[in-house]
């Protein structure tokens, strides 16, 4: 098995065992994160329902012109999720890391959705 398959494996493997205890619901939904690449991820999603509430990428025509590292991208990436948040009136989420180590873009993500008011 190549590296790169095992490690992608690995880390299904472990979003599955954290989404056996994670669960949002329309109150307290889930922060959902993936990374490629290149772009960054994240979205609000109501488990009981199956709905995204908000979901925010770097790939949008607002947020693609982001300058800098790609964790000061996924940094403004979390500070806009939160700040969307804070419009529609979500104060709390419970964060998903879908499996990635919390470190370098996650974290950063993480740390600018703190930073605008999101709590988790």
């Amino acid at each position: 098995m190549a590296k790169t398959a095992h490690k992608t494996l690995r880390r299904k493997n472990i979003h599955k065992n954290i989404r056996k205890r994670i669960s949002g619901t329309s109150t307290l939904p889930r922060l959902n994160v993936f990374r490629s690449n290149k772009e960054i991820y994240a979205q609000l999603i109501d488990d009981e329902t199956g709905n995204t509430i908000l979901a925010v990428n770097s790939r949008q025509k607002d947020l693609n012109e982001i300058e800098g590292s790609k964790s000061d991208v996924a940094f403004k990436i979390g500070q806009e999720l939160g700040k969307r948040a804070k419009e529609i009136g979500i104060e709390r989420a419970v964060f998903d890391r879908s499996g990635y180590i919390y470190h370098g873009r996650i974290k950063a993500l993480a740390e600018g959705a703190r930073e605008s008011g999101l709590e988790f």
